[in-house]
């Protein structure tokens, strides 16, 4: 008869090869779980970047709040700033997707096309790159549409708020139509803003959240 003690050894291997390959299927779950975490990449101007703001006021400090109650696990990246364009976030973007690598890019840019005056086509010809760069990385897209102001005349407002709206249809991305909703257009819309009457203020905040978060819970899984 075959001593017992002989088994040992082979019994020792085969617990030992039983707990290579669950510590390997734990990590092979534990990576599926961290590249499937959902990642916001928020790519902005002073809109979004908290300009004369305290921090950890602006519209995107609230919607990490807001996802810390509702949705928990879900990172936010601000990479808005100050005066940026389309042209601007354009170049910035495949960095950015390439660092951070984001489920959903959230693209809040235009404003400051208007402001200079910058061609129509090349405006809407950014949005729409940008667009594409982020579905091609395998993320969602959301655009945040702006509108110009009345003193460009009603040509130039109803092309600048349409461009938003072609990209979208084209690219069947989300949109928001109006990302300034209920503050540029208030009745008393002054009350909204800063002194310089061009950036919004703190209690304007929660209103741009409000715009933007049905849209963006509906992305979200």
């Amino acid at each position: 008869m075959m001593d017992s003690g002989m088994h040992k050894p082979l019994l020792r291997r085969r617990h030992f090869n039983w707990t290579l390959l669950a510590l390997a299927g734990w990590g092979f779950a534990a990576s599926v779980q961290a590249t499937s975490a959902q990642r916001i990449l928020v790519l902005g101007d002073s809109l979004s970047a908290e300009y004369g703001l305290a921090r950890g006021t602006g519209w995107v400090a609230l919607l990490q709040k807001q996802l810390a109650q509702e949705k928990p696990g879900v990172e936010v990246i601000n990479a808005s700033i100050s005066g940026d364009t389309t042209s601007g976030g354009r170049s910035r973007l495949p960095a950015l997707i390439k660092r951070h690598q984001p489920s959903h890019v959230v693209i809040e840019l235009g404003g400051n096309d208007a402001m200079r005056g910058l061609p129509m086509n090349m405006t809407q010809g950014n949005l729409l790159a940008m667009t594409q760069q982020a579905q091609a990385a395998g993320a969602q897209v959301l655009l945040l549409g702006m509108q110009m102001p009345p003193n460009y005349g009603p040509d130039m407002a109803r092309q600048f708020e349409a461009a938003y709206v072609q990209v979208a249809k084209s690219q069947k991305a989300a949109l928001v139509p109006f990302f300034l909703k209920g503050v540029g257009d208030d009745p008393e819309p002054l009350k909204w803003f800063q002194a310089d009457r061009i950036h919004p203020n703190e209690a304007a905040q929660p209103r741009m959240l409000a715009n933007v978060w049905p849209t963006l819970k509906k992305q979200l899984k």
